[in-house]
């Protein structure tokens, strides 16, 4: 198993993002897979945002699939969102991390919340996949449909 974690422009402990991001793939039933993880600002994840789905607006999470079973992508993460909506929700920084980290491998996965019967399926593997972590707050799909 594979799992990169870095950071763009901003300051975060990786190697505790990176453990967790090896207990969800092990959780999936995915210990081979590769994954790469970028924690970046606002900023930069704005111009990602821009150029790969038109909104030119920053967001919490991006994932970009390999479509393959091994080489599963890239998540991306803004640091500034995730801060915020850490501060929004009452709970910590690494907590919030989690809940991004959850949602971007699920669409790496193949998972996807758009279309209806879709949400409720993905909110339920977030729940689940959160609490392999031992992780209580609802994942982003959860949260959207309130």
């Amino acid at each position: 198993m594979a799992v990169s974690v870095r950071a763009q422009e901003v300051r975060y402990p990786c190697k505790l993002l990176k453990a967790r991001a090896v207990r969800l793939l092990a959780a999936l039933g995915k210990p081979r897979a590769e994954l790469s993880v970028l924690l970046c600002d606002d900023g930069f994840i704005q111009g990602l945002n821009l150029q790969w789905r038109q909104k030119d607006v920053p967001t919490d999470v991006l994932s970009f699939p390999m479509g393959d079973d091994t080489l599963l992508g890239d998540v991306v993460i803004s640091l500034d969102t995730a801060a915020r909506q850490a501060a929004e929700r009452g709970h910590d920084l690494a907590t919030e991390l989690d809940v991004l980290l959850v949602h971007g491998l699920l669409h790496l996965l193949g998972h996807d919340h758009e279309l209806p019967g879709q949400d409720v399926t993905m909110a339920a593997e977030e729940n689940r996949l959160l609490g392999e972590l031992g992780v209580t707050p609802v994942g982003l799909v959860a949260r959207a449909s309130g």
